[in-house]
């Protein structure tokens, strides 16, 4: 059995040797694991922000306003018994409708004006556009249809908008970065599985007479392949290690500043980097082992 003291020597030494293609695996597994990690971090994120929104599904259930455009209020504003009508619809839709809130216009209109302070274009827009709205909370997000399939033809009602309408096309955009991420990714695994083979051999190419001297003198096969899978080993591990590195950089200093700016929106910060740390370099480890291993048995005649 190799001493590990003597072992670390010569995985040292290898090191110092084969500089140049250390640093390549390094820079490809890096750049391969992070776009490995863009990929579950945007996986992450997609699931982030449907269970922060999700959960806080609120469907609004406008009424007609003095002024509006919608065909549905052709017949004029809403009146206090088409209001109590809806009300009580939705009184009887429980446990389905789990709680109601009823918005007047008088707050409606100053929710807007808050909203749209700093906007000129709204300046002008008088109260009796605004409409009244009832703002629906569902046990069951999945059971809008019903209650836009219910409401919409109520008279009084302008429009039922849920708020997923908004959401579902971010969402749809974050899921397309993370297949396109998740894809580059694979790309660049293959790239640097292809990339260490090819680095191994070159190296075992190299020390032919090293490890030709190694056999006649009765080494075992571990003990001649140990020393070029341990390099190429720390070489992932060191390139997992700036891939991480990497990714908390994006987010600490990237993520962060749209976290502070849009903070009504679930983002994913450092610690979803340290969830997908560990699979990272393990991936890094099992593939320098198994790609190593694999060329080392086709390039090494032990």
């Amino acid at each position: 059995m190799m001493r590990p003291g003597f072992l670390l020597g010569e995985v040292w030494t290898g090191l110092r040797r084969s500089l140049s293609m250390a640093v390549a695996v390094v820079i490809v597994t890096a750049t391969s694991l992070f776009f490995l990690g863009v990929g579950l971090l945007a996986d992450r994120q997609v699931e982030a922000a449907k269970g922060y929104w999700y959960d806080k599904v609120e469907v609004s259930i406008f009424l007609c306003p003095e002024r509006s455009n919608e065909p549905s209020c052709a017949a004029g504003p809403v009146t206090a018994q088409q209001r109590d009508a809806v009300q009580l619809m939705l009184e009887s839709m429980k446990p389905t409708v789990s709680s109601i809130y009823f918005e007047s216009q008088a707050e409606a209109y100053a929710r807007f004006k808050e909203q749209f302070k700093d906007n000129p274009t709204f300046a002008d827009t008088p109260e009796a556009a605004i409409p009244a709205a009832f703002r629906v909370k569902l046990s069951d997000p999945a059971q809008y249809p019903i209650i836009e399939q219910t409401f919409t033809p109520m008279p009084g009602v302008a429009e039922v908008n849920d708020i997923r309408e908004v959401l579902d096309p971010l969402i749809r955009v974050l899921s397309l970065l993370r297949t396109l991420a998740l894809g580059v990714a694979g790309v660049m695994l293959v790239a640097a599985v292809l990339l260490t083979s090819t680095t191994i051999r070159q190296i075992a190419w190299s020390r032919r007479r090293e490890v030709a001297i190694k056999r006649m003198v009765g080494a075992s096969k571990a003990s001649i392949r140990a020393p070029f899978i341990l390099e190429i080993l720390l070489a992932s591990l060191v390139g997992a290690g700036v891939a991480v590195a990497s990714l908390w950089a994006a987010v600490h200093y990237g993520i962060s500043t749209f976290a502070d700016r849009y903070s009504d929106f679930a983002w994913v910060g450092g610690a979803d980097v340290g969830m997908i740390a560990g699979p990272l370099v393990g991936v890094a480890a099992v593939v320098a082992v198994v790609v190593s291993w694999l060329s080392l048995s086709r390039q090494v005649r032990v």
